[in-house]
């Protein structure tokens, strides 16, 4: 007798880790447009990098705290469903992102009600139409940079990932996780600074390009070794959900196919 799907354990898992990973990217690129000052808010001194000949402290976009389990989950659906499953869930994700940004750009152009304007006048808020356009409102180069970075790191992950694990076989997950994520990064780094900053409006010379796009590196490579134990967790608790016959059956398949 053939298995309904809702009790089909690999199709819930699919199921549980793709929709992780789609609202971690789509809730990664709302928050985005926030820039917060790590120094401040962990209550250290500023750390003043000078690289290429630029200066700056460790200024990043809220979005970064989400992509290193973006990573994770990348890893993971990786490891269970192979690079076909990793494809089509980055798929999903960036038509959903451009979905969410193409109905936020309609609800921007949407003439507000009079009395909406200044609900917030007494917070601090004396408009709120130019607050929700200035935070909802992202450039289109930023947009563009951020799913091309996606889409190309997403891919280079994928494949690094599968060429460690050629290599390693099913020891050393840390090795192949952290190795796929390693590389990926620099495309994510370098992609979406360059499409948003050097090549959008602002016209970013080419020593601030590197000079960001190396602590952005930097920080994100950080993230990852650190999250490292987080990897083998999940590792563990979907082996023991699976059961161990079902979950090497599944991982064979991943590296055959």
């Amino acid at each position: 007798m053939k298995q309904h799907i809702i009790h089909h354990k690999p199709s819930i898992l699919f199921l549980t880790l793709g929709v992780f990973f789609v609202v971690n990217a789509l809730i990664a690129e709302f928050i985005g447009v926030k820039i917060f000052a790590l120094e401040p808010t962990l209550g250290i001194q500023n750390f003043n990098w000078n690289l290429f000949g630029e200066v700056g402290t460790l200024n990043f976009t809220v979005g970064v705290l989400l992509w290193p389990f973006v990573f994770i989950m990348t890893d993971i659906i990786n490891e269970y469903f192979g690079m076909k499953g990793v494809r089509r869930l980055s798929y999903m994700a960036i038509v959903f992102i451009i979905y969410a940004f193409v109905i936020i750009f309609i609800g921007i152009r949407l003439a507000p009600a009079s009395f909406w304007v200044g609900s917030y006048a007494e917070s601090g808020v004396p408009d709120m139409q130019s607050a929700y356009a200035a935070v909802f409102g992202q450039g289109m180069w930023i947009i563009a940079g951020s799913v091309l970075a996606f889409l190309i790191g997403q891919l280079a992950d994928v494949f690094f990932f599968h060429r460690i694990k050629a290599i390693t076989g099913e020891k050393r997950l840390w090795l192949r996780a952290t190795g796929s994520t390693a590389i990926s990064q620099i495309f994510d780094s370098v992609v979406v600074l360059y499409v948003a900053f050097v090549i959008g409006p602002q016209h970013w010379s080419i020593s601030l390009w590197l000079a960001v796009a190396t602590v952005n590196y930097i920080y994100k490579l950080t993230a990852a070794i650190i999250l490292t134990p987080l990897l083998y967790v999940v590792h563990a608790l979907i082996d023991r959900y699976l059961g161990e016959e079902l979950s090497l059956k599944l991982r064979k398949d991943a590296m055959e196919n």
